[in-house]
């Protein structure tokens, strides 16, 4: 492999290496993790805050979670999902997770969470231009969020 060859393999790499992150943040809803508040953060993710509980979202969450700092949430659907987002109401900032799901992807996320206090955890999934919803109260004895 000659000079030439060796730099335009590193070049395109370094554009690569600066382009993809701009591309992976490009649909970030700033307004939404913005917001203080869960209904809030649904109307700007969404556009609509018009929740259905549904048996068909299964969120699982400890019932204590014994450190605030790292708070394991699983969602799963069967339902074809557009988005899946999980909102923690008493956060600063409600809006914790959203995901983008492809088409013929399953329905499933999983993440670790800081909670800075006991609070309702909401997990909810867009399919069919309508949102569905599963909840569960997490009771935290030591706050992650600066307690």
């Amino acid at each position: 492999m000659d000079r030439r060859s060796v730099i335009r393999v590193v070049g395109g790499a370094l554009v690569a290496a600066v382009a993809l992150p701009k591309m992976a943040w490009a649909a970030w809803s700033k307004s939404a993790m913005d917001a203080n508040e869960s209904t809030a953060a649904m109307n700007e993710l969404f556009g609509m805050s018009d929740v259905t509980t549904s048996a068909e979202v299964k969120l699982k969450a400890p019932e204590i979670a014994e450190n605030g700092a790292v708070v394991p949430l699983e969602v799963r659907t069967d339902m074809d999902a557009e988005q899946i987002a999980i909102f923690v109401d008493k956060n600063p900032s409600p809006l914790v997770m959203t995901a983008t799901m492809g088409a013929g992807t399953a329905g499933l996320v999983k993440t670790r969470v800081r909670m800075g206090e006991t609070s309702n955890v909401v997990a909810v999934v867009k399919s069919g231009g309508k949102l569905y919803s599963a909840n569960q109260e997490v009771k935290v004895t030591i706050g992650g969020c600066g307690g």
